[in-house]
């Protein structure tokens, strides 16, 4: 019943956002962004996963909000989780949520945000900071469509979009066995870059 409860303020409080996140609020009047803006539009009315790049403070994940407000999928959760702000343990039960008795301090069951994102879209910041350990079962999940909860042995059906954001060249982190060739490959349904602030203006 925690679990459950948990679950609806999480969502409740990302949907309180939706309204407002959309491209109308991605301010500039530069060629560029506007260049953004459009591709963005065309990647809403998509079903591919979406790869933001671009400099720290530039909007990405309001672009990712904006995406899914406008996207089929808008009626519907978009969860984010911020890749480089946990550790390994906890971003995998962020993620793919636990069985109680897992490790130490699970006391119940969590699900995690592929699950409570169900029919939504799912927001990856900083997704180049991943560890490549768990890049490879982010992999899983897009090849496949199921999660496994940590410490579960049921393969449990999701249907998310992923939506994921890097400040980094992911293509140089590959060549550096930084990141997974074939997960970048499956994010890269559309790639854009989001615009600095300092060319959106003029």
């Amino acid at each position: 019943f925690r679990e459950r409860e948990r679950i609806q303020r999480l969502v409740a409080r990302e949907s309180g956002l939706r309204a407002v996140l959309t491209f109308e609020q991605i301010i500039g009047t530069s060629l560029p962004l506007g260049q953004c803006v459009e591709l963005a539009r065309i990647a809403a009315g998509s079903t591919s996963n979406v790869l933001l790049l671009g400099e720290s403070g530039t909007g990405k994940e309001l672009f990712a909000r904006a995406i899914h407000r406008a996207s089929s999928r808008a009626d519907h959760p978009f969860l984010a989780v911020n890749c480089a702000a946990l550790s390994e343990t906890l971003l995998e039960s962020e993620l793919f949520g636990h069985e109680r008795g897992s490790f130490t301090g699970a006391e119940r069951r969590k699900i995690g945000i592929f699950e409570a994102a169900e029919g939504g879209t799912v927001f990856l910041d900083e997704i180049g900071k991943a560890p490549v350990s768990l890049q490879a079962k982010l992999l899983r999940v897009l090849d496949t469509g199921e999660v496994r909860r940590v410490g579960g042995l049921e393969a449990i059906h999701v249907n998310v979009r992923i939506v994921a954001a890097t400040n980094r060249d992911l293509d140089e982190l590959v060549r550096h066995e930084g990141f997974l060739p074939d997960l970048l490959y499956r994010l890269r349904g559309f790639e854009i870059r989001v615009a600095p602030l300092r060319e959106r203006t003029g």
